[in-house]
């Protein structure tokens, strides 16, 4: 047998392999469509007909799916938002689970100052709010009232598993949250590095600023 062809047999075989490893819904979506389709065409051509028949229905398994996941990536009948309490049970049971990986977009975020300011009888004028993909929680938002129609954004987190979807484009410019608040401009103090391109995908820029503050904003229209 040609030792290139038993190599792309190989690689598409471990292209399928490495996809299950995938956390995020698209990146195993992707990976999974190329390596099927790699070990479809040599099956094929080595005359292994079960297996390419098999690796080609997956592949076309995965094209329905990326279609579907791409058109709903701005529905607003499959991302929806809904406000909760501060102190809700399972808010707090979301933010448990998952307060490294939020920490690597918001280092500042603080879960134990949030939770004490939340119970407490004078608690800060904050509202937080879960986003849902159905009836799958994936993603939450926190934002704290500065006044004047501003709002600060403490925390806005989506799970690894829809984090390459940016369901924040539908937080921010559709959902409506912002203006059921009455806010019409919407801060976020000190970004992480690996947030500012997520930043500009929703709408934010920059703000100059003396104090030594990086600041991005938006302007809710």
């Amino acid at each position: 047998m040609n030792v290139w062809l038993e190599v792309i047999g190989w690689v598409g075989s471990g292209l399928v392999v490495w996809s299950l490893m995938q956390a995020r819904v698209l990146r195993f979506r992707w990976m999974n469509l190329a390596g099927s389709a790699v070990a479809a065409g040599y099956n094929a051509w080595v005359g292994i007909w079960p297996f390419a028949v098999m690796n080609g229905v997956i592949a076309v398994i995965d094209v329905y799916w990326l279609l579907r996941l791409y058109r709903e990536a701005d529905d607003a009948e499959t991302y929806q938002v809904v406000e909760v309490a501060p102190d809700d049970a399972y808010l707090h049971h979301v933010l448990g689970l998952h307060t490294k990986d939020m920490a690597t977009f918001h280092p500042a975020f603080d879960l134990g100052a949030f939770s004490s300011r939340a119970q407490g009888p004078d608690s800060d004028p904050r509202s937080a709010f879960l986003v849902l993909r159905r009836d799958e929680t994936v993603g939450t938002v926190i934002l704290r009232d500065l006044g004047g129609g501003t709002a600060s954004v403490e925390l806005d987190w989506v799970s690894p598993r829809f984090r390459d979807f940016n369901p924040g484009r539908f937080v921010h410019r559709s959902s409506g949250i912002f203006e059921a608040k009455g806010f019409t401009r919407v801060v976020w103090d000190d970004p992480a590095a690996g947030a500012r391109d997520y930043l500009g995908k929703v709408g934010f820029a920059p703000e100059p600023g003396g104090d030594g503050r990086e600041r991005w904003v938006r302007l809710v229209v």
